[in-house]
């Protein structure tokens, strides 16, 4: 379906291209959220006529955008799951997740706004963009953890995913001084032989 888009959406196009997209994302997507008109003769004239006013309320939106991401860029939110030992998650952090989190640091962000390529399934600090407008995206990070205490160990720089490491270590150790004296053992055994020989002769 060929459309005409009446914003810059991203790996699309700019305002006012006409661009082919598949039906189902210009029906559930494009048209109902006003990002696009089919592209007709008469949407084009509509689009024309409309134009300047469509980019006055482009540019009030994006200064707008601008002004949240100074405060938002760079920000760091606490998100509290349970998770394993090995810090892996029991479920996972969503889009929605990611966008009441940051709604009740007092941002208002739609679930759409998040771009998350997949949920994040571990404990951690998490890098999401968020795209507060067509040409403004800001990065905020997402400490994943399982409670304010390691959320605040995390945040220090402490890896919590790597606790087990030092318990597999240690029983590598035992088990290279069982080895050890094993050999030490198998060494002596011969010296006694000898002193047992030299009695009997």
């Amino acid at each position: 379906m060929q459309v005409i888009l009446l914003e810059r959406i991203a790996k699309l196009g700019q305002m006012g291209d006409t661009v082919k997209v598949r039906p189902g994302y210009a029906r559930n997507f494009l048209l109902p959220q006003g990002k696009a008109l089919r592209a007709t003769e008469a949407n084009q004239k509509r689009f024309e006529a409309q134009r300047a006013q469509l980019e006055a309320r482009n540019l009030e939106r994006k200064q707008e955008a601008e002004a949240v991401a100074a405060k938002l860029n760079g920000l760091t939110f606490v998100a509290i799951r349970q998770a394993g030992e090995t810090g892996q998650l029991y479920g996972s952090v969503s889009t929605r997740d990611v966008a009441e989190v940051l709604d009740a640091g007092g941002f208002t962000i739609g679930r759409s706004q998040v771009d998350l390529n997949q949920p994040i399934k571990t404990i951690g600090m998490h890098e999401v963009v968020v795209a507060l407008h067509p040409e403004v995206e800001v990065t905020v990070t997402m400490n994943v953890a399982r409670s304010t205490d390691e959320a605040e160990r995390q945040a220090r720089g402490e890896d919590l995913t790597q606790r087990d490491e030092g318990f597999v270590l240690d029983v590598e150790d035992e088990d290279e001084d069982e080895e050890g004296a094993d050999e030490a053992a198998e060494a002596e055994e011969p010296a006694a032989s000898d002193e047992e020989e030299a009695r009997e002769d």
